[in-house]
C-alpha cells in the first residue's frame, strides 16, 4: 500500500484537502449568499456555469501548455494561490460584476493546477492502480469538503446570516495548501521542451483529431452526461425551497461529503478489480435515480436518503472517470486528454446549469430534476452499448 501511495500522492491529496476546506466552506452558503445580495436563481445558474466553463476552457490550455513544457509543478502551485487570492475578493464587494470576476478568477485558478495536477497522480501510479490513486485523492479531496462546511456551520450558529466574513476566514486553509506545493517534488520528464513556443489557448483542440477511438467514445459519453449534471447548487436549493434552514442545509452537505470521502477509496479499490467502465456506469445510474426523487423530496430524513445515494455516486464517478481517461490516453498526453475533456464538460456544465435554472424558474423544481434523470438514464444506456478497450 505504502509502495503505491508514495509520498508525492499524498501531498497533493493533503493540498486538496486544505483548498476544498476553504472552497467547501463557502459552497453550501454560496446560493444564500447570492439570493441575499439580490441575485436570481437564474442568475446564480448563470454565474456557476460561467464559472465552471473559465475553469474548464483553462483546464484544457494549462493541461496542454504542462504536456508540452513537460512541468506539472508550477502549474500547480500557480493555480492554488489564485484560488486562494480570488475567494476573499467576493467579500469586498457585492456588485454583480465584481462578483462574476471574483468568481472566475477564483475557477482560473482551479483550471491552472487541475490537469497538471491529476497527470502527477497519473505519473505516481501504474494502470493497475488507477482507481485506488484517484480514490485515495478524492477521499482526502472530501475530506476537506466536509471540514469546511462545518465551519461554516459553527460560524453561522454565533453568526447567523452574516456570511461576508466566511470569504475571509477561507483565506487561511488556502493559505496553507499553496504552503504544502512546496514539498512537492515531481518526476522529471524526458518528454517535454521547457523552452516551447507559443502555444494557443484553443490548440488543445486539435488533440480530438488524434486521440483514439476509445477516447473519443468515452469523452462523448462522459459529456452527454454532463449535459444534464448541473451544479450542486441546484440540490441545495431544492432544500432551502421547502423550508429547511441554513444550519439543516449544511448539516445535509457536510454528511454527503462524509459518505463521499469514506467511499471514495474503497470504491476506487473496488472500481480496479471489477473494471472501471462498470463502476462508471452504476454511478451514473444511481445519479438518475437520485435525481428521479428529488423533485418529490420534502423532508429532512429523505434529503438525507437522497444525498446518501449521491455520495455513492460521486465516489463511483469521479475519480473513475479520470482513472480511465489517463488509462487509456498516451501518458505524454495525459494532461491534455483530462484537460480537453474538462473544457468540454465545463461549457456542457455551463449549458446544463442554465438550462436547470430558466428550468426551475419556469417550470419548477420537479421538471428540472425528472429532465436530469430522463438524460443521465440514456447516457448510461449509450455506455452499456459501446466497447472501451484500455491499452
Amino acid at each position: 500500500m505504502n509502495k503505491i501511495l508514495t509520498r508525492a500522492i499524498w501531498i497533493v491529496s493533503l493540498v486538496s484537502l486544505f483548498t476544498d476546506i476553504a472552497s467547501e466552506m463557502l459552497y453550501p452558503i454560496m446560493p444564500v449568499y447570492l439570493r441575499s445580495i439580490g441575485f436570481s436563481v437564474m442568475l446564480i445558474g448563470i454565474l456557476e456555469g460561467v464559472a465552471e466553463a473559465t475553469a474548464g476552457l483553462s483546464k484544457g490550455y494549462f493541461g496542454n501548455l504542462s504536456d508540452k513544457m513537460g512541468r506539472r509543478l508550477p502549474f500547480v502551485q500557480w493555480g492554488y494561490a489564485l484560488s486562494a487570492i480570488a475567494k476573499p475578493m467576493m467579500a469586498i464587494l457585492i456588485h454583480p460584476l465584481w462578483i462574476f470576476f471574483a468568481r472566475t478568477t477564483e475557477r482560473l485558478g482551479k483550471g491552472i493546477r487541475t490537469s497538471a495536477r491529476d497527470a502527477i497522480l497519473s505519473d505516481e501510479t501504474t494502470a493497475e492502480h488507477k482507481g485506488m490513486v484517484f480514490g485515495f485523492h478524492r477521499a482526502l479531496d472530501t475530506v476537506g469538503a466536509a471540514i469546511g462546511p462545518v465551519v461554516a456551520l459553527v460560524y453561522l450558529y454565533f453568526y447567523p446570516g452574516q456570511y461576508r466574513w466566511l470569504f475571509l476566514i477561507a483565506f487561511l486553509p488556502g493559505v496553507f495548501a499553496i504552503g504544502l506545493t512546496f514539498f512537492i517534488k515531481e518526476k522529471k520528464k524526458t518528454a517535454g521542451n521547457v523552452s516551447v513556443g507559443k502555444v494557443g489557448f484553443f490548440s488543445y483542440f486539435g488533440y480530438w483529431k488524434t486521440a483514439s477511438v476509445n477516447y473519443k467514445r468515452l469523452v462523448a459519453g462522459l459529456l452527454a452526461f454532463t449535459l444534464f449534471n448541473s451544479s450542486d447548487v441546484f440540490l441545495l436549493l431544492a432544500i432551502k425551497n421547502h423550508g429547511l434552514g441554513d444550519t439543516q442545509m449544511i448539516g445535509v452537505y457536510i454528511f454527503y461529503n462524509l459518505v463521499y470521502a469514506l467511499l471514495s477509496f474503497p470504491i476506487g479499490m473496488l472500481a480496479d478489480k471489477i473494471g472501471l467502465k462498470r463502476t462508471l456506469m452504476i454511478g451514473l445510474s444511481i445519479f438518475a435515480l437520485v435525481y428521479f426523487c428529488f423533485g418529490f423530496a420534502a423532508s429532512l430524513p429523505v434529503f438525507g436518503i437522497l444525498f446518501f445515494f449521491y455520495a455513492v455516486y460521486a465516489a463511483s464517478t469521479e475519480g473513475v472517470s479520470k482513472a480511465l481517461i489517463s488509462n487509456i490516453a498516451d501518458k505524454k498526453e495525459v494532461a491534455t486528454a483530462i484537460g480537453f475533456y474538462n473544457s468540454f464538460a465545463s461549457i456542457c456544465t455551463l449549458i446544463a446549469s442554465s438550462v436547470a435554472g430558466w428550468l426551475w424558474f419556469s417550470f419548477g423544481p420537479q421538471v428540472m430534476f425528472t429532465v436530469s434523470g430522463i438524460g443521465v438514464a440514456v447516457t448510461v444506456v449509450y455506455f452499456a452499448i459501446i466497447k472501451i478497450k484500455i491499452a
